[in-house]
Order: C-alpha cells, then sequence, then structure tokens
C-alpha cells in the first residue's frame, strides 16, 4: 500500500491507504476529521467539499494518494480555535442551516467563492452553489448567510 503525505488543517499527515482509498475517506476514518460528510456516493450533493491548496474540490471524487504533497482543509480547519470563521458564524446567525448535514460543504464552496469574488451577487452566489444540494430548505438563508459571511471576509 501506497503511503500518503498531506497537510491537513495545517497539520502535516501521513498514512498508508489503499490505492482506491476516496479522500473524504481519508479524513473521517484516518484522521477522525467527521465534518466533511459522503451524501450521494455520486459527485452531485457537495457534502464532501474541501478545499486543496486553496481551491473547493468534492472530496468523494479524488483519491488520497492525488492529494499527495497538498495543503488540505477541512471544515474543521476553518475557525481558530473556539472562534469561527466568518463564513460559519454568518451561517448561525442567519440560519442557513437547518438538519447541518450539507452545511460543512456550503460553507467551504462559500469561502471559495468569495475568496475568488469578494462581493457576489445573489446570482453568483446561487450559481456558485449549483454543486451543493440542500434537503431541508429552500436555500433562501444559505444565500442571505454567504452575503452576510462575504461582507465580513472582506472586511
Amino acid at each position: 500500500m501506497p503511503t500518503v503525505s498531506m497537510k491537513v488543517n495545517g497539520e502535516s499527515v501521513s498514512a498508508e491507504v489503499e490505492n482506491r482509498t476516496l479522500l473524504v475517506e481519508y479524513l473521517r476514518d484516518h484522521l477522525g476529521l467527521t465534518g466533511t460528510h459522503v451524501g450521494c456516493d455520486t459527485s452531485q450533493c457537495g457534502c464532501c467539499v474541501v478545499h486543496v491548496n486553496g481551491t473547493s474540490v468534492k472530496s468523494c471524487t479524488m483519491l488520497a494518494v492525488q492529494a499527495e504533497g497538498t495543503d488540505v482543509t477541512s471544515i474543521e480547519g476553518l475557525a481558530n480555535g473556539d472562534k469561527l470563521h466568518p463564513m460559519q458564524a454568518a451561517f448561525r446567525e442567519h440560519h442557513g442551516l437547518q438538519c447541518g448535514f450539507c452545511t460543512p460543504g456550503m460553507v467551504m464552496s462559500a469561502v471559495d467563492l468569495v475568496n475568488e469574488n469578494a462581493n457576489p451577487s445573489e446570482t453568483e452566489i446561487r450559481e456558485w452553489l449549483e454543486g451543493n444540494i440542500c434537503r431541508c430548505t429552500g436555500y433562501h438563508n444559505i444565500v442571505k448567510a454567504i452575503a452576510a459571511g462575504a461582507k465580513s471576509m472582506s472586511g
């Protein structure tokens, strides 16, 4: 079995994995980072979104060995200790979640959007989230949360 090494949430990690191990499985099963969810097994729902070298990626579509040498950030890596990332705080403040299952992927996608576009319009937010599915809500509060998070992130 190959050994895979990368930085996850700022810490260097390494483990032997099977060639077929998905990045999401590596994060959840090998590292115990269970905030990244598997929702559909078909890359449709976006519950598994993490950042790889600063860009959002569906971790159910990437093998752990493909992440060799990269810098991975999961939802657990966004907060600074007990202080939530501005996007996480905005989701809480604006009720951008219900059951919470899709929320980590939504937040990670939203942070990537704002890193690319500091002041996205409602239309741009909705288009960016096309790869994320929430089965509980109509997205209205999610869009409001992302707009508020964008303002907080840009100061």
